[in-house]
């Protein structure tokens, strides 16, 4: 790449079609389709794209956005005009984010008769209502997050947020700030209104210390409750991890949720996919936070088939694969930032603990400290450090370390009856025998 690196696309910015982030194969450029959601030939069109302008690669994030790698300076312009001209972005101008809502790509609304399976609340309206008065608040961060979960039995509990909406009953939900106050209940069609409130709130607070207020949970008990005008009250009750992949039965359809290994898949696969969910009548996909795509409106049989078709591309089509609880990021060479080959050296770790990623041990492997794959703790964080990985148990990359080590080091000092896999079990990491 010849051309100059414009300054308002340096790294650090939160990557967008408009404003890409330069990586170690080129730029990648984050898609942000509307509602999160698309068809089948919008998606065939996005991974012919990604070939012609970029490397191939396509991503998903933890936040459920789409990327593409590899695009260049030459090319970002013709890819920009193309996903504009087709609607297959929803793109606004600003520094805020381009996408605020996370919602689980099962959610759908209530059913009139209340039916099983139907959700408490419309959590995909619910959404787009504060996507729309977001987009009206000037000083949010481009990170900023609103986790929309309507109750269903894909909690979202796992994802963190600056402020959380749970469906606790019909027409009701509660809201939490920096998940550590409470507030409601209030009426499903109100929560929109007082989630602007809070965002705008915090938005001005921000404004008077920006360097030192970067997200919500940067504030005090005290500042947190003077965001919101309802009452606080206690936390919804827990609810069991959700299945991320495999058949769903929705209320009068099924769905295919598919993931892909370490949220990465070549365009050819994924048009190929895409293609066999077009043949088969599917009407509808969403972005799965899950790193996947959930494929709606089928029937069993159908839904049932597409997920054979996406098991033969080596996609995730079951709950207990290992790959879905690990996070990686790309690593070397594809980020210059990185020190080690990250989502490499995941794929080996996988299998190494198969069966306690199985059973809910969680694991990051970061290519360096920014960690950008999970902001959060994992029971086991590997962050890369001059080809090696420093070895975090239960805590995030910036936390101590118990050893610095290589990836051969690590696949025998983690299997069962080594040391590593040992200090996970006195941790508290595994709920399995050690041996």
């Amino acid at each position: 790449m010849n051309a100059p690196f414009p300054e308002a696309l340096r790294r650090g910015w939160c990557p967008s079609t408009l404003k890409p982030m330069e990586t170690g194969d080129g730029w990648l450029v984050r898609l942000h389709p509307p509602g999160a959601c698309l068809t089948p030939a919008q998606l065939r069109r996005i991974a012919a794209l990604a070939a012609r302008h970029g490397n191939g690669l396509i991503e998903i994030s933890a936040r459920g956005n789409m990327q593409l790698r590899g695009v260049t300076a030459d090319s970002h312009p013709a890819l920009v005009a193309t996903l504009l001209a087709e609607r297959l972005v929803d793109e606004h101008e600003g520094d805020g984010p381009q996408r605020l809502t996370l919602v689980s790509p099962l959610a759908h609304p209530p059913h009139p008769s209340g039916a099983s399976r139907s959700d408490p609340i419309d959590a995909l309206a619910l959404a787009a209502a504060i996507e729309a008065r977001g987009r009206e608040i000037a000083g949010l961060p481009a990170k900023f997050a609103v986790i929309v979960d309507g109750g269903d039995t894909s909690s979202l509990e796992a994802f963190a947020g600056d402020i959380r909406i749970v469906a606790t009953a019909p027409g009701r939900v509660v809201i939490a700030l920096a998940d550590r106050l409470w507030f409601g209940p209030v009426a499903e069609g109100d929560a929109g209104a007082a989630v602007a409130q809070v965002m705008a709130r915090f938005a001005a607070r921000r404004a008077q210390a920006p360097d030192a207020i970067r997200r919500m949970g940067d504030l005090g008990a005290t500042e947190l409750a003077a965001l919101c005008d309802l009452p606080l009250t206690e936390p919804p009750p827990h609810r069991p991890a959700p299945r991320r992949a495999g058949l769903f039965a929705l209320h009068a359809s099924h769905a295919a949720l598919i993931g892909l290994p370490f949220g990465r898949v070549e365009a050819a696969a994924l048009d190929r996919l895409a293609q066999a969910a077009e043949t088969l009548g599917c009407p509808e996909i969403r972005l799965s936070p899950w790193r996947g795509l959930a494929f709606r409106g089928l029937s069993e049989a159908d839904a049932t088939t597409l997920l054979e078709s996406a098991a033969a591309e080596g996609l995730i089509t079951r709950d207990d694969d290992p790959r879905l609880s690990v996070q990686a990021c790309a690593g070397v060479p594809a980020c210059s930032r990185a020190e080690a080959p990250a989502m490499a050296d995941a794929a080996r770790l996988a299998p190494v603990l198969a069966p306690d990623l199985a059973a809910g041990l969680t694991l990051h492997v970061s290519g360096c400290v920014k960690s950008c794959a999970r902001p959060g703790a994992s029971d086991l964080t590997l962050v890369g450090e001059g080809g090696r990985y420093r070895v975090v148990i239960g805590g995030g990359a910036r936390d101590g370390a118990v050893a610095t080590l290589d990836l051969s080091a690590l696949l025998t000092r983690l299997q069962r009856g080594q040391d590593l896999h040992a200090r996970l079990s006195a941790a508290g990491r595994l709920s399995g025998p050690t041996k």
